[in-house]
């Protein structure tokens, strides 16, 4: 005996036009209760939708890209009398603790053999704040149930599943190393004042927006990098006439991607890392990773804000590749069709300003990256060359780096190294 149900997206607690962001089912898929159908994205969350019912998906009324509200029917479901035998992929919780019953103290207490006892004995009471991902987190009610009990920000998680989705099995390996791992701002006391309470609406006209998606993901990340890194920023200025000069007799022969001077500064950057590695390196606690590839980030601006698209293997690609590339990153990026993969993997970062202006800053670290790149627009400024002053095109530069890696000497050598190539391209091939 079987009867079909209709399953509807529950209160979600928003006024509606929610954004479907993944179906994990497919038409003819058993489903258990409480099993993930439906994954929509909130402005401030994203939002799992379980089944109500075990059985099996008759028909699935949305797309992924669709928007849906509350009651909106998503599905149809034949619920049968075998439902019961089939396999709880994603089962719910119990009122309180672990998915088979167990406590937080008892998981604790699962892996604290894997630390010194005095260690153990020293666990918080929720795990340190690490380094959030900025992919999409896909899990289930009860993984994400399990994540909240522990304390744990589940997108602190890196998923082994399907299509990188979160398994219990993922949340207590995090918790493992956690609790292996000392926390990157151990003894770090931040004994602030709480942020002002002001309403400006007392003062005048207002009026408020949302903050678009892209700063809600990446304001968080940047203040903890501001925080915990001690960044020191070091400025110089490259005469990039020739370089110039060069790229405008290049771009004029066609054959090709049109070359900006943000493609040679690529180039420069990759040998410039080859010379000093400590700035291709990740810092994990009291180690210093060194990376053999050279994949380099280039901050893009959207109506969204800056994203970072990265270019994979910068050293094995010509500057034409480079340019193509850029091109096609920024405008996926400006469209809004960007790839998580493609902002992924970043070695050290270029964040150029452009013709927008300026005369130099100070950029953020992204980290875990050591190291990054400033420019804004180059100008002409009279430069004496010993019998009198010549217009040159003048590329002021600035580069910000973890004290804890490299020290100001390595610093002033790394942007020298840049300075002389994009002074003479030529040295590129030495």
């Amino acid at each position: 005996m079987s009867n079909t149900i209709e399953l509807r997206v529950p209160n979600i607690g928003d006024t509606g036009g929610i954004p479907v962001i993944e179906i994990p089912h497919a038409v003819g898929d058993m489903v258990a209760l409480d099993d993930t159908v439906l994954v929509l994205e909130s402005d401030k969350a994203t939002l799992d939708v379980p089944a109500t019912s075990a059985g099996k998906l008759l028909e699935i009324l949305i797309r992924e890209g669709d928007t849906v509200s509350e009651g909106d029917v998503i599905a149809r479901l034949e619920v049968t009398d075998e439902a019961e035998d089939v396999p709880q992929l994603a089962p719910s919780l119990p009122a309180e603790g672990a998915p088979d019953g167990s406590s937080e103290p008892e998981i604790l207490a699962a892996v604290s053999d894997l630390v010194p006892a005095t260690a153990a004995a020293n666990v918080p009471s929720r795990l340190p704040d690490s380094s959030r991902s900025d992919h999409m987190v896909y899990a289930s009610p009860s993984v994400r149930k399990l994540a909240r009990e522990m304390g744990l920000d589940i997108r602190q998680v890196s998923g082994t599943g399907p299509k990188a989705r979160i398994t219990r099995e993922d949340v207590t390996a995090h918790i493992k190393k956690a609790l292996q791992t000392p926390a990157q701002g151990a003894g770090l006391a931040l004994d602030l004042p709480a942020w002002p309470d002001v309403d400006p609406a007392k003062y005048g006209p207002v009026t408020r927006s949302k903050l678009s998606r892209i700063a809600r993901i990446s304001g968080p990340s940047l203040a903890r990098n501001s925080i915990t890194i001690p960044h020191v920023t070091n400025f110089e200025d490259a005469d990039v006439t020739d370089l110039e000069s060069f790229r405008k007799t290049v771009n004029g022969e066609g054959g090709g991607a049109k070359l900006t001077i943000l493609a040679f500064v690529v180039k420069a950057v990759v040998s410039a890392l080859k010379k000093h590695p400590k700035f291709n390196a990740t810092l994990d606690g009291e180690d210093l990773i060194l990376k053999q590839y050279f994949n380099i980030g280039v901050a893009a601006d959207t109506p969204e804000g800056l994203v970072v698209p990265v270019i994979k293997s910068a050293d094995q690609k010509s500057l034409r590749d480079i340019a193509a590339e850029m091109g096609d990153l920024a405008a996926d990026a400006r469209e809004g069709r960007i790839k998580s993969s493609d902002m992924q993997g970043g070695c050290f970062t270029i964040s150029s300003l452009g013709g927008i202006g300026g005369t130099n800053f100070t950029p953020i670290i992204n980290a875990p990256e050591v190291a990054i790149l400033g420019m804004v627009r180059s100008n002409i400024q009279p430069v004496w060359d010993g019998t009198g002053f010549q217009p040159r095109l003048i590329q002021p530069m600035s580069l910000s780096w973890d004290h804890r890696v490299v020290d100001g000497v390595a610093a002033a050598q790394f942007l020298k190294t840049v300075q002389s190539l994009l002074q003479d391209f030529r040295r590129i091939s030495l």
